[in-house]
């Protein structure tokens, strides 16, 4: 799952214009001097992740001595936009690592495989149906779920308890989060909280809590202007009580859990995915804490669990049967699992959750704990969003930022991403 996405840059107008002209990709495997298979595979994560990849892949390697995985890793931001480039001038990497709001862009642009050309070689019985399909694109499986995630609280516990605040349960409402804030502010006389106004998938939950979803079955946006503009009038209303990051804070931040207010500790909590808050442990160690999202007042859950990524394979691969032999060894295998933990998620195989779960130490174990707590509570996923979300995201960073130095009004910035939306969906 990606790290808090912020402020758009220059760079997301230039990804997006390469986006919407992806072609076919060429084979970005190749076989080297000694006979070898050579395979690229890159992703975006943080210094831990990339440490436990790097040892599943060796384990990988020492079971398959005719097969190398070159590796690469960055933030989510400039994975992001290097994809986009590689595909544009066809040079995309064997293996794709995806996040779900991507996988449309990618999957309808020829870039990746369907997978039912490798079925034989990568096993999913063990995996949940409703996971699956959010790595399906018109009933066709482009990419399988790396683990299973969901979004999350992570909180100073210690700043709590000295603010007299008991933990955050399931079932809390957005209400309850905000006087959590107000109390907070009185003990540190500070700021608690980034400013969640900039996130769309913080919106899809405070919508989802409301009975309404993001996107229809028709791809087109399923809520209305009123709806958007009554969230960002709730989180500015935070702001200018000086609960949540002013807009100066909040625009700083470049994609990382390092550079964000609560990396910085400037702030107490942030909204998360559940794994990769394991980045604010360097700074807060055993402080450190998870929790469920707000729900709407009724206290229907708005968050879900979601791929914390999804893998593909690149359409114009050379090697798609090793690449398949990949995927298979980092989803299924014994090894893998016990390598990997819950750093991508818990395990997507039930098999290999049963047995990695009771193991996992430190942070790992909290979030383990957090979607045990869960399970059963929440609803399914919704299907992978349509195509140009993945654009919209850095569109609702930048129309946030008109509303948060109030050079317009919420309703007026609603209407607005609302009339780009639909020009930006459109089939």
């Amino acid at each position: 799952m990606p790290a808090p996405r912020t402020k758009a840059s220059c760079a997301a107008a230039v990804v997006l214009a390469l986006s919407a002209t992806l072609t076919g990709c060429g084979g970005g495997a190749s076989a080297s001097g000694e006979g070898k298979v050579t395979l690229r595979f890159t992703w975006w994560g943080n210094a831990d992740r990339a440490a436990r990849t790097n040892k599943a892949v060796e384990a990988f390697e020492r079971a398959h001595p005719g097969i190398d995985v070159q590796t690469s890793y960055s933030t989510y931001e400039s994975y992001k936009q290097k994809l986009a480039t590689q595909a544009a001038g066809g040079d995309v990497p064997d293996l794709i690592q995806l996040d779900y709001r991507q996988i449309s862009q990618y999957a309808g642009s020829d870039v990746m495989l369907d997978l039912e050309k490798q079925r034989k070689r990568l096993p999913t019985g063990k995996m949940d149906p409703a996971l699956l399909k959010t790595g399906q694109v018109g009933g066709v499986q482009y990419a399988l779920p790396m683990g299973v995630g969901t979004q999350a609280l992570a909180y100073d516990k210690v700043a709590w308890r000295e603010a007299g605040l008991k933990t955050p349960r399931a079932g809390w409402t957005w209400d309850d989060w905000a006087k959590s804030l107000r109390q907070l502010k009185r003990e540190r006389g500070s700021y608690a909280m980034t400013d969640p106004g900039s996130m769309e998938d913080w919106f899809e939950i405070w919508l989802r809590g409301r009975g309404k979803q993001l996107y229809g079955k028709d791809g087109q946006t399923a809520f209305a202007a009123k709806d958007l503009a009554g969230f960002w009038a709730f989180t500015s209303k935070l702001r200018k009580e000086g609960l949540v990051s002013p807009a100066s804070d909040t625009t700083q931040m470049a994609g990382s859990v390092e550079d964000s207010p609560m990396g910085r500790e400037k702030a107490v909590a942030e909204f998360n995915w559940d794994a990769p808050s394991a980045g604010y442990e360097a700074m807060y160690k055993d402080r450190l804490a998870l929790a469920p999202m707000p729900s709407g007042e009724d206290g229907t859950p708005g968050q879900y669990f979601k791929p914390s990524m999804l893998l593909g394979i690149a359409a114009g691969s050379s090697h798609p049967k090793q690449a398949a032999e990949f995927i298979d060894f980092l989803l299924n295998s014994d090894e893998a699992a016990d390598i990997l933990g819950v750093d991508r998620g818990t395990p997507v195989n039930s098999r290999q959750r049963q047995r990695v779960l009771p193991k996992v130490t430190g942070f790992q174990k909290q979030v383990a704990g957090l979607q045990t707590s869960l399970r059963g509570k929440l609803e399914d996923p919704p299907a992978a969003p349509p195509r140009g979300d993945n654009g919209l995201q850095s569109t609702f960073q930048r129309d946030y930022d008109h509303v948060s130095f109030d050079k317009a009004t919420p309703l007026q910035v609603a209407e607005d991403f609302l009339t780009e939306a639909r020009t930006e969906l459109r089939p």
